[in-house]
């Protein structure tokens, strides 16, 4: 029977852990790759348009810090997992996975570029639908029917 020392444990750990981190880091669409998509792949990929994307990163790059630690992602980067977490409707958590951040640190990114892009006045949603008559609407309609369920009494034991 073989015998593992507790410095060979350590040391595959180590290695693992390096694996997991690069398969991590290639798994996530970074700007480096993005920049390789034509228009309508970003378009497809990121639901704007590269001039659209420039400008926010524009916006984004007035309010960098002078002092501190750099960020860990790029502005570029940051505009990137924001728009894949509104695109993709994925939860925080897998976001910051794909990017290789904390949960925190996800939901930090987040709010600040929401908060920046909202400063700026260039980028609103409507208050208002648009109205007039060259308007073409599709009708949605929605089924919310409530459906009864079982479930036990209050009363009852649970198993």
């Amino acid at each position: 029977m073989s015998f593992i020392n507790q410095k060979t444990i350590y040391l595959l750990l180590i290695i693992c852990t390096e694996k997991f981190s690069i398969f991590m880091h290639n798994l996530r669409m970074k700007y480096i790759d993005s920049k390789k998509l034509s228009e309508t792949q970003f378009k497809r990929y990121t639901g704007i348009s590269w001039s659209t994307f420039d400008l926010m990163v524009e916006q984004l790059k007035m309010h960098v810090p002078a002092k501190g630690r750099p960020p860990k992602l790029s502005i570029e980067d940051q505009i990137l997992l924001c728009l894949s977490y509104w695109r993709e409707y994925r939860t925080l958590f897998h976001v910051a996975t794909s990017y290789g951040v904390s949960e925190p640190t996800a939901s930090r990114i987040v709010r600040h570029v929401e908060d920046c892009l909202i400063n700026s006045n260039l980028f609103n949603l409507l208050k208002h639908l648009p109205e007039g008559e060259g308007i073409d609407w599709n009708v949605v309609i929605v089924d919310a029917t409530e459906i009864p369920i079982q479930r036990p009494k209050k009363t009852e034991e649970k198993l």
